[in-house]
């Protein structure tokens, strides 16, 4: 993309990422921390970001680096790029969000090996300018970080009857309002919250994107009769 990219292929950028190539659901990349600590929403909301601050972080700097940088020593520098930005993001979440980092645990330093952002830095970062990449790093990291909360959501409401709890780990004290209890005195639902009840959920997200991108890409009935 040029700096004089029009401005409907930056509505499709970010359609692409927040959809259309979204990283969980049509790629299927970083389903291990997608699929392990997606329990709560606060949980997937936590990593959700921790993943967008590296794509936008990696992102810019792959692109502003992408004309010195040469082919053969490419991808050695786009790792050392983002395992040096999510090292900073673990000490910072430490230091902050202590509760939520230990939660999240393995996870966090787990982001280096996530394919989606080395692929945005390789496939995308490395060849067009600096606001195309930020959007794609954007959409990209919102649109997962969306699948996060949306799985984590759903585990949690089926697991706990509960929704946002634990709002304190990312919103500090004071935040115990945000939680909502559906359901009084809920025993819940076991298998909601083990590994098969994440691999369920997901794939009925990804069921209902396939039936709403067909329902979307069906002929309407004048459509079919101008024919």
């Amino acid at each position: 993309m040029s700096s004089k990219t029009p401005a409907s292929d930056y509505r499709k950028l970010i359609h692409n990422g927040l959809w259309t190539n979204n990283a969980g659901l049509v790629q299927l990349l970083g389903l291990c921390p997608l699929l392990a600590v997606t329990t709560t929403t606060i949980n997937g909301l936590g990593l959700g970001l921790a993943t967008t601050l590296t794509l936008i972080i990696s992102n810019l700097m792959v692109s502003s680096i992408r004309n010195v940088v040469t082919p053969e020593i490419r991808i050695p520098v786009f790792v050392l790029i983002i395992a040096c930005t999510v090292t900073g993001i673990e000490l910072a979440m430490n230091a902050w969000f202590h509760e939520l980092f230990l939660i999240l645990g393995i996870f966090i330093p787990l982001i280096v090996t996530n394919c989606a952002i080395i692929g945005r830095a390789e496939s995308f970062a490395s060849r067009n300018g600096l606001l195309p990449s930020l959007l794609d790093a954007i959409s990209m990291g919102v649109g997962f970080t969306l699948l996060l909360m949306l799985l984590g959501g759903v585990r949690e409401i089926f697991g706990f009857g509960t929704l946002l709890a634990q709002s304190t780990l990312m919103f500090g004290e004071g935040a115990e309002w945000m939680t909502l209890t559906l359901i009084d005195e809920y025993r819940g639902f076991l298998l909601a919250i083990l590994p098969p009840g994440a691999f369920i959920g997901l794939g009925l997200i990804i069921a209902a994107k396939n039936r709403i991108d067909q329902s979307a890409a069906a002929p309407s009935g004048e459509e079919i009769l101008h024919h």
